[in-house]
């Protein structure tokens, strides 16, 4: 019967075995471990150190910069709230002046006059920072306003559950990811320990920022002062946010023509300066040392920036 059988074919087998056995026991300590590795979001991620809530309140603030001394810039310090950035203020500066001390190296380093250099080196310590933190503060509002109606969804399927306004925002901040997990975690923090669910949600605004937020923040206060069913104004205010959003998508699509002739007109002079010196490296030489040559380049480039703005601000429509 087992005539011709190869007892190889054992090992084979037995260590075909082994393997799947190791892959599966790697596989299980991973996820066992996954849960407590990705909290949703940052607030239950402090939550996970064993601290107090209050504790979590004070570090999530500070994180923020809220509580985290005062700026002679309250613009500034507002914009670095709103973007979300949690590494501390001195380090971004840091790095920011970092990258533009770089940028204006290379440019000494490429046969810009020193005097240019650290004239544009003036330029980026204070652009950089706010360019990044505009950023970021953008992206950041993209993502919020699209949890927004979801996060209002999830409150109001609360108060039909029969659960009050701060429980059914403390049910976002558990089940939601940040921003918005976090921003609505601290909403409920600010309430549990003495502020009024009003102060908390107008604190909210100002750190987030988001032009959808005031819709929010009136209903609940309206609702706070003088009754009504928030559930229907909830749900009809979910629905509100999600047209707009449409709306914002559908005006984005019919302007794109106009941000993609800007991308074009600025795309192309770069592309084709790049082309010229690598392909002859020589052909600006006999004029890089004259000073007119930089006054040309600097006036180009505003005029460019200029006409790139006035292009983008007749793309982009506020409603």
């Amino acid at each position: 019967m087992f005539e011709g059988f190869s007892p190889v074919y054992v090992i084979y087998a037995a260590a075909a075995l082994t393997g799947i056995m190791i892959a599966e026991g790697f596989y299980l300590l991973y996820a066992g471990r996954s849960d407590k590795r990705t909290a949703i979001n940052r607030r239950m991620k402090l939550a996970e150190n064993k601290i107090s809530q209050e504790q979590v309140l004070i570090q999530l603030r500070k994180e923020r910069g809220i509580d985290g001394g005062t700026s002679i810039f309250d613009r500034f310090r507002a914009l670095r709230t709103q973007s979300g950035i949690s590494t501390p203020l001195p380090k971004f500066l840091t790095i920011t002046s970092g990258i533009a001390l770089a940028l204006a190296l290379v440019a000494i380093w490429k046969g810009l006059p020193l005097l240019f250099g650290l004239i544009l080196l003036l330029l980026l310590l204070p652009v950089l920072p706010v360019m990044a933190l505009r950023w970021m503060r953008k992206r950041r509002h993209k993502r919020f306003g699209m949890q927004l109606p979801e996060a209002l969804e999830l409150i109001t399927r609360g108060l039909k559950a029969g659960h009050p306004v701060p429980v059914a925002i403390a049910m976002v901040s558990r089940e939601m990811a940040d921003p918005i997990g976090t921003e609505f975690g601290v909403v409920a923090d600010e309430v549990t320990y003495g502020s009024d669910l009003v102060s908390a949600l107008n604190n909210l605004f100002d750190r987030v920022g988001h032009e959808d937020l005031p819709l929010f923040v009136t209903a609940v206060s309206i609702q706070s002062s003088s009754g009504g069913n928030l559930r229907e104004i909830l749900d009809g205010l979910s629905a509100t946010i999600r047209d707009r959003g449409k709306l914002r998508r559908k005006v984005r699509a019919i302007s794109t023509e106009g941000r993609m002739s800007a991308y074009i007109l600025t795309a192309v002079p770069v592309l084709l300066f790049t082309a010229i010196m690598v392909l002859m490296p020589q052909f600006y030489q006999d004029v890089w040392d004259v000073p007119k040559t930089w006054y040309m380049m600097g006036g180009s480039i505003i005029w460019l920036l200029l006409g790139n703005a006035i292009m983008f601000k007749m793309s982009n429509f506020r409603f």
